[in-house]
């Protein structure tokens, strides 16, 4: 005897041509009401699979606390501390409770987090991050980010686009790029890349964006270093560039803290940075202010961009992606003599 699986919420709102936030919301409930037309397409679509709404889920998306998730790759990293900061900012403003969480680029410890505060009845959350190129992690935490949706709460998601939800996305490729016409109008030839893992869409993005840009002057890099997102992971790069007497005059770090680590290395071998090597960053994290010589960059909105993404998690809707435009910043770095 064959049995028909049952009817999910996400065929119900895969029928309805929405997302399943939406579909919840008009037949679970909540404090967010869908435009009328989409609640007829829901119900008629539930009607026409014979979909019987969760009780459970009713009583969930109805009793949510005032309770706020920030989920973050890893909140040493400037990076992300200011980003994280505004979302909390924006979270005060509007008296909701702020629960935060470093994963430590680990997408179990994610989508573990993100269940804790679904079972919590959190409101929203926010996850910040870099988006990993491994297809099974990313469909694994795909999975928790509609059952996340699917109680009634609000997500979105900074530097990690191809979910379902609302997401906030960094012009890494496009602000790489504008990086690397700028140092050559500069003067600047001979190119290492510090590019950071492979495995962090963020780091491959920028790095792409940097040598296409490259190639349109007619050039490429002599060297594409990989290492770890971090300063030490800059630090051992640029060492290991040193090493290989690599015959560069122009380090491209993928962000800032690689960079800072890379100028350690330099200074502690004594090169002199800019007048032998330059070196330019991506982020324009605060730090920097307190960085000599002053590092060349790529300035993103970093607080702002928490504040809108804080903003779309609460509002829920369907899934949007916003892209926030970044900014070259000259500096004492990459000056030429």
């Amino acid at each position: 005897m064959n049995l028909r699986a049952p009817v999910t919420l996400l065929d119900v709102a895969q029928r309805a041509g929405v997302s399943v936030a939406t579909a919840s919301r008009v037949l679970n409930g909540g404090d967010r009401v869908p435009r009328p037309e989409l609640q007829e397409r829901v119900k008629a679509a539930a009607d026409e699979l014979g979909y019987t709404p969760n009780a459970q889920a009713q009583a969930l998306a109805k009793s949510s606390t005032n309770v706020v998730g920030i989920l973050v790759h890893d909140i040493e990293d400037p990076y992300f501390a200011a980003i994280a900061n505004g979302v909390m900012r924006a979270a005060d403003e509007r008296n909701l409770l702020v629960m935060m969480a470093s994963t430590f680029r680990d997408s179990d410890r994610e989508i573990a987090y993100l269940s804790s505060l679904r079972a919590q009845r959190a409101r929203a959350a926010v996850m910040i991050g870099s988006r990993r190129t491994d297809e099974e992690s990313l469909a694994r935490t795909a999975t928790e980010v509609e059952t996340f949706l699917n109680s009634g709460a609000g997500l979105a998601l900074v530097s990690q686009s191809g979910m379902p939800a609302h997401t906030i996305e960094p012009d890494n490729r496009a602000g790489a790029a504008e990086m690397a016409r700028s140092l050559v109008r500069l003067g600047w030839r001979k190119f290492a890349v510090l590019g950071g893992p492979d495995s962090l869409a963020t780091a491959r993005d920028r790095r792409d964006g940097f040598v296409a840009a490259l190639a349109e002057a007619g050039l490429q890099p002599l060297v594409v270093q990989a290492g770890e997102f971090t300063r030490d992971g800059g630090y051992a790069a640029a060492g290991e560039l040193l090493d290989r007497k690599a015959d560069v005059d122009c380090l491209f770090a993928v962000n800032d803290v690689m960079a800072v680590g890379a100028m350690s290395a330099l200074r502690a071998r004594g090169v002199d940075v800019p007048n032998e090597i330059g070196v330019a960053g991506f982020d324009d994290i605060a730090t920097l202010r307190d960085v000599w010589p002053g590092l060349t960059t790529v300035r993103l909105p970093l607080e702002q961009m928490g504040r809108r993404a804080l903003e779309l998690a609460i509002a829920g809707g369907e899934p949007t992606t916003e892209t926030f435009k970044a900014e070259v910043v000259l500096r004492e770095s990459t000056a030429k003599a």
